[in-house]
C-alpha cells in the first residue's frame, strides 16, 4: 500500500485526453452512471468497484468494496485514473475524497465535512433551522425515557429517525405511543442501526406528496436536474415498510415551474450558501427530499449523492455529456456549463427479490434480459445481480431497474411495465403503480 506525503501530493492538472474513469459502487445508480459515462467521447476505459453483472458489460469490475477507501485510492493511483465518481453515501462520509486527494487524484463528490449533511440528520436539521430552510419541527434524544416523555406531551403521529446512515431504513413514521416506544427501544436500546442510532431525531408528521429535487453544484453555481418522485414503500398505494426505493419517474408534475423556483430560492441556494459559510463547501450532487402540500414545501432530508432509483429516469433524460459536468464541478467552473434534457418523461420500475426489504434468497437465475436488450427507449439497469456460471443471477434485494422513455408519462409507464413483464425469476416482485400519482395529476 502506498503512503503518499500529503504535503507533496498535488492534484493532476485537467487533461483534455481520453480518460480512465473509476466508478465506486455496485447498484442501480452506479450502473446508470457507468452507462451514461460510457457514451462520452472523452472516456476510454471504465472501472467499477465492486460493480455487478450489468455494469460488467460496460466496465471492468474490480473486487473492492465501496467502503474500502484506502484500497480504492491505491488502485486508482496504480492505474492512473483520471477521474473517480462516487455513487453511495458511505464512502463519502468516511472521507474517500480526502483519501484520494492525498494521492493527487481527481475525485467527484463532497468531502467528509460536507457529506455530513447526509451523515447526520441532526446536523442537517440544525443547519436548516439556522438558515431558515423550511422543515418539520424536531427534537433530538439519546434517552428512551426522555424521548417518550417528549412524545407524550407532543402526541402522535410522528416520525422517528436514526441520526446516522441506515441504508434508507432509519426513518419510521409512528401512529401511536405504543408503536413509538417499540421503535425508540429498537434504535436506542437494541441498536438495530448500530452507532447510527446512538441519537434519534423525532419530527412532526408532515402530510402531502413527496418529491425529489436534485442539483449539480460546485459550491458556487447550482444547476438543477429535472424533478423526480421516488416510491419508498414496498407495496402498491404506498403500503408496507419502507425500502431503498421501488421505482421513480421524472419529471414529477407535483413540482410546478413556480414551485421549482421556490425550491431553488428557499432551499437549494440557502443550503449551498449556508454550507459554504460553515466552512463546508459542498461540491457534488445535492439531493433534497421534499414534502409538498399545495404551495407549501418542507425538506424531509438532504442526501450528498444521486438518489437511487431517481438517477435512472433522470439520466435517461440527460442529453448532455455527463463527464464535462463532473469535471467542471471538481474545478469549480460549473458556471461554464449548460445542460440539455430530453422533454420526454421517463419511468423506472424496480424489480425486487421476494422477501425484500426483509430476508431474501440470492443466486436465482434471471430470464428474459437478452430478449429486451434491443427494445427502443428501454434500459435495464442492474442493482443486485452477479454472474454465476455465465448466467445472470440475483444478488440483492433490489435486483433490476427497468427504465423507459415515452412521449407521455402514460406511454413511459406502459413501456417500462411491458419490458418488466418479459423478465422472470423465481420470486420476482415489483409494484404495479409506479407513476400513478403523475397520471392522476395530468388528468
Amino acid at each position: 500500500m502506498l503512503n503518499p506525503d500529503p504535503a507533496s501530493a498535488t492534484l493532476h492538472p485537467r487533461k483534455e485526453v481520453i480518460m480512465k474513469i473509476l466508478v465506486v459502487g455496485g447498484g442501480g445508480r452506479e450502473h446508470t452512471l457507468v452507462w451514461k459515462v460510457a457514451q462520452s467521447p472523452k472516456v476510454k476505459t471504465i472501472y467499477c468497484a465492486p460493480g455487478n453483472a450489468g455494469i460488467a458489460e460496460h466496465a471492468e469490475c474490480i473486487p473492492i468494496k465501496a467502503d474500502e477507501i484506502k484500497k480504492l485510492a491505491s488502485f486508482a493511483h496504480s492505474r492512473a485514473i483520471d477521474l473517480t465518481l462516487v455513487g453511495p453515501e458511505l464512502p463519502l462520509t468516511l472521507g474517500i475524497v480526502e483519501e484520494f486527494k492525498r494521492y493527487g487524484l481527481r475525485i467527484f463528490g463532497p468531502d467528509k465535512d460536507a457529506a455530513i449533511i447526509e451523515g447526520s440528520k441532526l446536523f442537517a436539521k440544525d443547519l436548516m433551522k439556522k438558515h431558515n430552510i423550511p422543515t418539520a419541527d424536531y427534537a433530538t434524544f439519546d434517552s428512551p425515557p426522555e424521548a417518550m416523555s417528549y412524545l407524550r406531551k407532543r402526541g402522535t403521529p410522528a416520525v422517528i429517525k436514526a441520526d446516522g446512515l441506515a441504508a434508507g431504513k432509519g426513518v419510521v413514521p409512528v401512529q401511536s405511543l405504543d408503536e413509538a416506544e417499540k421503535v425508540i427501544d429498537s434504535m436506542l436500546t437494541q441498536k438495530i442501526f448500530g452507532k447510527a442510532g446512538n441519537q434519534i431525531v423525532i419530527e412532526d408528521f408532515l402530510t402531502g406528496e413527496e418529491a425529489s429535487f436534485i442539483v449539480f453544484t460546485d459550491g458556487h453555481t447550482i444547476l438543477p436536474m429535472p424533478s423526480s418522485q421516488d416510491h419508498k414503500p414496498i407495496y402498491d398505494n404506498d403500503q408496507g415498510p419502507n425500502t431503498g426505493g421501488m421505482g421513480a419517474y421524472s419529471p414529477a408534475p407535483v413540482i410546478t415551474t413556480a414551485l421549482q423556483k421556490k425550491i431553488m430560492d428557499e432551499v437549494m441556494t440557502p443550503v449551498v450558501r449556508g454550507m459554504a459559510g460553515e466552512g463546508r463547501r459542498f461540491k457534488g450532487i445535492l439531493y433534497a427530499g421534499l414534502m409538498i402540500n399545495g404551495e407549501d414545501i418542507k425538506v424531509l432530508e438532504f442526501n450528498a449523492r444521486f438518489g437511487d432509483p431517481e438517477t435512472q429516469p433522470i439520466l435517461m433524460r440527460m442529453k448532455t455529456d455527463l463527464v464535462p459536468v463532473f469535471e467542471a464541478i471538481v474545478d469549480e467552473q460549473l458556471d461554464r456549463i449548460s445542460i440539455q434534457w430530453d422533454e420526454r418523461p421517463a419511468v423506472c420500475v424496480v424489480m425486487a427479490s421476494k422477501g425484500y426489504p426483509g430476508s431474501y434468497q440470492k443466486g436465482t437465475a434471471i430470464e428474459g434480459l437478452k430478449e429486451i436488450q434491443s427494445t427502443v427507449n428501454v434500459e435495464v439497469f442492474h442493482a443486485g445481480t452477479a454472474l454465476q456460471d455465465n448466467r445472470v443471477v440475483t444478488n440483492g434485494g433490489r435486483v433490476l431497474g427497468v427504465t423507459a422513455l415515452g412521449d407521455t408519462i402514460a406511454e413511459a409507464i406502459d413501456n417500462a411495465y411491458s419490458a418488466a413483464s418479459h423478465i422472470h425469476w423465481d420470486g420476482a416482485y415489483y409494484r404495479k403503480d409506479i407513476g400513478k400519482k403523475a397520471l392522476n395529476r395530468n388528468k
